[in-house]
């Protein structure tokens, strides 16, 4: 590298330098004696501006400004499974062993290690042809997960050389392509530009949901696999214990989860219990194929806003292998937040509530990255991205949450009066909304008897007419009534205590597997279409209610476990029986 400026001015994370005329748009710099890393974010004739993302105290004007002539790039290869990164993916437990529990600046190591050895068998053979995207080799990275090695998106040509199967390091040469009498060497692992999305042959219609095991997602908001979706809620309405649930249960194949900008004590808590959680799948520890970005409060906020794309284009690599991954950001708020000071420190015009004025096509520019795609190897892959959204004071009007809207088609809005109730996960069924539905009915049919559609829009129905009701009784009080109304508002009770509320942390409760979810809602809805008749012949709705039925009703959630779902069948004619003897006892 060659000295490209010096500075001459420090706002911040923000510097500038004169003299750069040799740096372009998103160049790779090392700036001041320390090399802190940045990335240029403007050039103006020979002025260039640098978002450094490590702490700038310290630097002084006159210090060297390098360009390194690549744009920030992250490492795709083995090893990135089990890790975990800061927003710029250096890897923070390689970087404790070098300065200590605290992250000093101008840190240098690699993402990935250098050393490890992976044991290679190779799918290609010399004299093949191959293209971007194509798999010349596999590695079992974990027990649970084969990393399949990728020719990069940029190379094509015939295969040279093919190493034998064995063990390499991912410096190590594996193969060579030749190319218009150009030869290229591949190795395990290749770079990739942070900002710019991984190339696929087609986009595909979202078709089969991501199953999360939290009912009031599945069944009333499905999310489909690829899809785009946002968790808005206010302070301790669940936004994080929610992102936990669905890290840990939903069936994608990868998981990577970004801690963007979250308190350092909320990131511990994922740091700690990951590692601990088991894959329902194989019973093998979670970390094994999760892949975490932690970027909390007190880190740099340039490096905040460079988190959540150093961690979709991990989650694109893993698509391009043909897997379903889930991406999990929490917060994309601190994000925008990270945004807002960059661009004041720019000194950039303001626009709503100070935030820039390209907001908007920068949360548009990151959940358009989600899909279901055909990738340039042949196969299927999905990235699923998930968003919290923290609005000051639970405002949904505020402009992060009005701008997600626009590019997602999934909002689980999370209710800070349902929280403060303990009714979790604190979803409120009459704001949110997904435009899934449609795509997924399919599947769900297939697994619910053709009757999901039918029972989602009956179980709506009922808590719509629930809230209109409680109007009603605000005005001339529940004995107005009549005992039609009283019973709806019982089953509404039911839905949302023995349904709508999980309990993150009940061994039983915590996930429910589709069949399970079916099987509640058909028989909340089959006791309400049983009393019903009960009470058209005059049994009264507190008669109903009073049944010790009734009441263990809300509690199979938690009484009956997943495999032994086919219970809830027999409860049902448990529940039947005992409102035929109320029949019988009225005539």
């Amino acid at each position: 590298m060659t000295i490209q400026g010096r500075i001459i001015k420090i706002s911040g994370p923000v510097i500038q330098a004169e003299g750069a005329s040799g740096l372009e748009m998103h160049e790779l710099a090392m700036v001041g004696e320390e090399e802190l890393i940045g990335e240029v974010v403007r050039v103006e004739g020979d002025l260039a501006t640098v978002q450094v993302y490590e702490d700038t105290v310290g630097l002084k004007p006159g210090e060297k400004v390098e360009g390194s002539g690549m744009p920030l790039a992250v490492e795709l290869g083995p090893g990135l499974l089990q890790g975990i990164f800061d927003g710029i993916q250096r890897p923070l437990t390689v970087i404790r062993e070098i300065t200590g529990d605290y992250v000093k600046r101008g840190v240098k190591t690699a993402a990935l290690s250098k050393e490890k050895k992976w044991h290679f068998v190779p799918t290609k053979k010399k004299g093949e042809t191959v293209s971007g995207g194509a798999v010349i080799g596999r590695i079992q990275e974990t027990p649970i997960f084969e990393h399949r090695i990728l020719v990069p998106p940029n190379r094509s040509g015939v295969l040279e050389f093919v190493a034998k199967e064995g063990d390499y390091t991912i410096e190590d040469v594996i193969a060579m392509v030749s190319h218009e009498g150009t030869t290229h060497d591949l190795r395990m692992y290749h770079r990739w530009p942070v900002r710019e999305p991984r190339p696929y042959v087609e986009r595909l219609e979202p078709s089969e949901p991501l199953i999360t095991g939290q009912r009031i997602i599945d069944m009333f908001f499905p999310v489909a696999k690829g899809g785009a979706v946002t968790i808005p809620g206010g302070f301790g309405t669940g936004k994080t214990i929610t992102s936990h649930q669905l890290a840990a249960w939903s069936d994608s194949e990868i998981i990577l989860y970004i801690g963007c900008g979250e308190r350092g004590n909320e990131m511990t808590e994922v740091l700690l219990t990951f590692p601990e959680w088991k894959d329902p799948k194989s019973g093998r520890p979670l970390m094994e194929r999760t892949v975490l970005i932690a970027n909390t409060s007190n880190m740099p906020v340039a490096a905040r806003e460079a988190s959540i794309y150093t961690g979709v284009t991990i989650a694109e690599y893993f698509r391009d292998m043909g897997y379903n991954v889930a991406v999990m950001a929490d917060s994309t708020s601190r994000w925008a937040e990270a945004l807002r000071e960059i661009s004041g420190r720019l000194e950039e015009m303001p626009a709503e509530e100070g935030y820039p004025s390209y907001l908007a096509s920068r949360i548009g520019e990151f959940y358009e990255r989600a899909g279901r795609v055909r990738t340039l190897g042949g196969s299927y892959g999905s990235v699923s991205l998930i968003g919290a959204v923290s609005p000051g004071g639970g405002d949904f009007s505020e402009p992060v949450t009005v701008h997600t809207k626009r590019f997602v088609r999934a909002f689980w809005a999370l209710d800070t009066t349902l929280a403060s109730m303990r009714h979790y996960p604190a979803i409120n069924w009459l704001t949110s909304y997904s435009e899934y539905t449609d795509y997924v009915e399919k599947w769900w049919n297939d697994h619910t008897e053709g009757r999901w559609r039918e029972l989602r829009l009956r179980a709506l129905d009922i808590l719509k007419r629930e809230d209109e009701l409680k109007e009603v009784i605000r005005l001339i009080g529940p004995e107005a009534l009549p005992e039609s109304e009283k019973l709806l508002m019982e089953t509404a009770r039911l839905l949302r205590e023995g349904f709508l509320q999980q309990n993150a942390y009940d061994p039983i409760d915590t996930y429910s597997s589709p069949e399970k979810q079916f099987k509640l809602l058909t028989t909340m809805l089959s006791f309400h279409n049983i009393a019903s008749k009960a009470v058209s012949k005059g049994v009264t709705a507190a008669k109903i209610a009073s049944l010790q039925s009734v009441t263990d009703m809300a509690k199979l959630r938690m009484s009956i476990p997943n495999d032994k779902a086919s219970e809830i069948d027999l409860f049902l004619e448990k529940v039947s029986s005992d409102i035929d003897q109320l029949v019988e006892g009225k005539s």
